[in-house]
Parts: C-alpha cells; structure tokens; sequence
C-alpha cells in the first residue's frame, strides 16, 4: 500500500472513529444529561480527533523507514518531536501537567 494510502486510512478512520463517539455522546448528553457514559464518549471523541494528526505522522514515521528513506524520516520525527513539543507546553503553561 502507498503511503498516501495508508494515510488517508488513519485519517478517515480517525475521524470517522471520532465523529460515531461524538454523536453517541451528544445523543446520550441530550436524552440523559451530560454526566456520565455521554461525558466519556465526548471527550473519547475530542481525544481522538486530536490524536488522528499525531496517528499520520507515526505513521509516516514507519513507512518512511520501511522504504529506507531517511531523510524523510528523519524530518517526520522532528515534526513529531514539535508536536509533542508543543502539547506538552500547553500543557504545562495551563498547568494541567
């Protein structure tokens, strides 16, 4: 499979995964109340929204090196590094970390 296959893959599934948790939570969260398995799903839902982009690049990590292209992968696990950069900061300056 192509890499822009496989991609296209994690992102759909990502967001399809995403989307099925959002709406079982909405739909719980307007007949039940927020509380509870609705509250779960929504924030399932938001997580793995917010997990799909780090998903594409490890996953471009993987097929990179598989086709032995290091200089693309090298570049891949730098924009991992920032991302992961980046959430741990906003953790931390929000203080949640």
């Amino acid at each position: 499979m192509k890499i822009e296959q496989t991609i296209g893959v994690v992102l759909r599934g990502g967001v399809i995964i995403s989307s099925v948790c959002l709406a079982a939570g909405l739909a719980l969260a307007l007949v039940n109340g927020e509380g509870g398995v609705a509250g779960i799903l929504l924030r399932t839902g938001i997580l793995v929204l917010l997990a799909t982009p780090v998903a594409r690049v490890v996953v471009s990590i993987a097929k990179y090196a598989s086709e032995r292209d290091w200089a693309f992968t090298l570049l891949t696990v730098i924009v991992l590094a920032e991302l992961l950069a980046s959430a741990t900061a906003a953790l931390v300056f929000n203080r949640r970390l």
